[in-house]
């Protein structure tokens, strides 16, 4: 790209600011910053005047689950079907990872975060340890696609290869970065994080399958014949991955995603809710639940919003395509942005500065046209970890595993 084109997509977008910046570096660094400018969505970061506004939400009405009680007594067949699937080749995993571990007083990619009390263990150790009880039983390995960022690829990949992958074989183990957004402040103009580089941030877990594609990723999937993938939060360490169960229950469903809940631990629980919205599947998250929704009941007493989303998806592959050019709702969130200011300083705020546009998963389901509601118990899987100590702590997620016979 010409100077002279660079500098009228940015005027025509008010960021002048950033030309001025560009005209300052030497020539690797002009290509560098034109390359970024390049890759921008501006009708993404046009919406920064939006803030935190929310979504116009259509009809919601509660979707029930494929409760334990009926689980239990089909869990044999499912199982099987499920066992089938993976032997077959036809179940993949993917793991979100492109998070770093801020919260939890960490620097590095989240799944380095050592959660042992008397030895070392990893949040990857976990999760990698939760896939191989699956693939022990069914005597085959499921690929393993691992989504991380530019933030932390390198030290991800790195780590990895330090730990000789956990055991899990290496040919089965592929990672790819997600794309990432810029961020701007509050009047939308854009943050630089560097002399030579705009202030950029994983674009949220949403984007996950059409980073896939970007990659290339998808090619080894199709390759391999993988017909379905279970999509998976790197921050909970009790959860069960490429489950057979939950992949025969799907499949023997008939649909075309499947997701699994919890029952809620009280009406007010900060936790998304699968239910129908315009008569297809959808979630609402418990900032947008209304005083009825959080307090409407089934004539039997129960929530009619009980079930909880915990960020375990399972999605055929081939609908997945057929979804990948539809636009995805974007979210825009206000955040603490570092950047560097006029005099190249780098500034550090203490509060919310400007935003950041993220996709999220959740809103993929609404993209399909099922979704089997899959319940799982609570206690045997999920233990997220978001905090150091508190609610879905590092405390409460030991607490959980020490439960279920995990030593740490």
């Amino acid at each position: 790209m010409k100077d002279n084109e660079l500098l009228e997509i940015l005027k025509e977008h008010g960021q002048e600011h950033i030309y001025e910046a560009y005209q300052k570096l030497d020539e690797k660094g002009k290509k560098k910053l034109a390359s970024q400018i390049e890759k921008i969505d501006w009708s993404i970061t046009d919406m920064a005047g939006n803030g935190e506004a929310s979504m116009q939400r259509g009809r919601l009405e509660p979707l029930s689950a494929l409760e334990i009680s009926e689980i239990e007594k089909n869990k044999t067949s499912y199982e099987q079907t499920g066992i089938n699937a993976i032997k077959a080749g036809k179940v993949g995993a993917v793991l979100l990872a492109g998070g770093q571990g801020t919260r939890l007083g960490s620097d590095g990619p989240k799944g380095k975060y050592n959660i042992g009390i008397t030895k070392d263990v990893f949040i990857f150790e976990r999760l990698i340890g939760n896939l191989q009880q699956v693939t022990d039983k069914a005597g085959c390995f499921v690929p393993l696609y691992i989504m991380t960022s530019d933030k932390n690829n390198d030290e991800t990949i790195a780590f990895f290869e330090e730990k000789n992958y956990f055991g899990y074989p290496k040919e089965f183990v592929r990672f790819f970065k997600q794309e990432m957004a810029p961020s701007v402040d509050f009047n939308g103009k854009l943050y630089m994080e560097d002399k030579d580089s705009l202030s950029l941030s994983p674009n949220g877990n949403g984007g996950w399958f059409y980073s896939m594609v970007v990659t290339g990723i998808i090619d080894d999937v199709k390759k391999r014949g993988v017909e379905w993938l279970n999509i998976f939060a790197v921050d909970n360490v009790l959860q069960r991955i490429a489950d057979p169960v939950f992949v025969g229950a799907t499949i023997e469903s008939g649909c075309v995603s499947g997701a699994k809940v919890v029952r809620k631990a009280e009406p007010r629980e900060k936790i998304g809710v699968l239910c129908l919205e315009d008569g297809k599947p959808s979630i609402v998250e418990y900032y947008e639940m209304t005083e009825e929704i959080i307090n409407s009941r089934q004539p039997n007493g129960e929530l009619s919003y009980n079930f909880g989303v915990i960020l375990n998806y399972l999605f055929r592959v081939d609908k997945l395509e057929e979804i990948l050019n539809k636009k995805m709702p974007v979210h825009v969130v206000e955040k603490k942005i570092p950047y560097i200011d006029e005099n190249g300083t780098l500034v550090k705020p203490e509060e919310s500065n400007g935003y950041k546009f993220e996709l999220l998963v959740l809103d993929m389901i609404h993209m399909f046209e099922n979704c089997l509601s899959f319940e799982v118990k609570r206690d045997y899987e999920f233990a997220p970890i978001k905090n150091k100590t508190g609610v879905d702590s590092v405390e409460s997620a030991r607490e959980l595993l020490k439960k279920n016979g995990v030593e740490l």
